[in-house]
């Protein structure tokens, strides 16, 4: 988990921004209640391309193979595809994770599970006889932040296959996976008691 935390803090740049050169000046006699600061507007983001995409992807890996519309690389020693298409204004990034011959009802329901509750934005997925971890975004829309977080979270439901099936810390309340997690610490409580 720490693991997973120090990739996903490493993939985020710290964002500085500067103060508005037209703000008044405060003077000694002002207080700080009669100028108050003005709150920082957002810049807004240029709409997702496939170059700008692109170019995102080469400052992660600069080892990036492109294949026709896919671009194949590696974050932190996990092999990442993504795929996107700007006619259809969508994106695809996916994580092999096993082969899918095998799967058991237990695990399938399991990954259904996370895919409600713990996987977030990235989902379990099976195609070609694959298991994969999966983030699916319109293209257009797509903000750097957003595409930037769902790799982590598909690298991370990748990692965390057959223990934890989740995509980073959050929880939504609502699912099963927190009883589950509930057994597991209990279970491993109880284990740590016995030694």
């Amino acid at each position: 988990m720490f693991r997973s935390l120090c990739f996903a803090a490493a993939l985020f740049p710290a964002i500085a921004f500067a103060q508005n050169a037209t703000a008044p000046e405060t003077t000694p006699e002002a207080t700080p209640e009669a100028a108050p600061e003005a709150p920082l507007a957002a810049v807004p983001e240029a709409p997702m391309t496939m170059a700008r995409l692109a170019a995102i992807v080469q400052r992660l890996d600069p080892d990036v193979v492109a294949r026709g519309p896919a671009m194949e690389f590696t974050l932190d020693g996990i092999p990442v595809i993504v795929v996107a298409d700007a006619r259809a204004d969508r994106m695809r990034a996916m994580v092999p994770i096993a082969s899918a011959e095998g799967l058991s009802e237990a695990d399938l329901m399991r990954m259904m599970q996370a895919n409600f509750d713990s996987a977030l934005d990235a989902r379990y997925a099976v195609a070609n006889g694959r298991l994969w971890g999966v983030f699916i975004h319109p293209l257009s829309p797509l903000k750097q932040d957003q595409f930037l977080s769902g790799l982590v979270q598909t690298v991370t439901v990748a990692r965390t296959y057959g223990t934890a099936y989740s995509g980073g810390g959050a929880v939504f309340g609502g699912g099963d996976s927190n009883g589950i997690y509930q057994e597991l610490l209990d279970e491993l409580r109880k284990k740590g008691q016995e030694l």
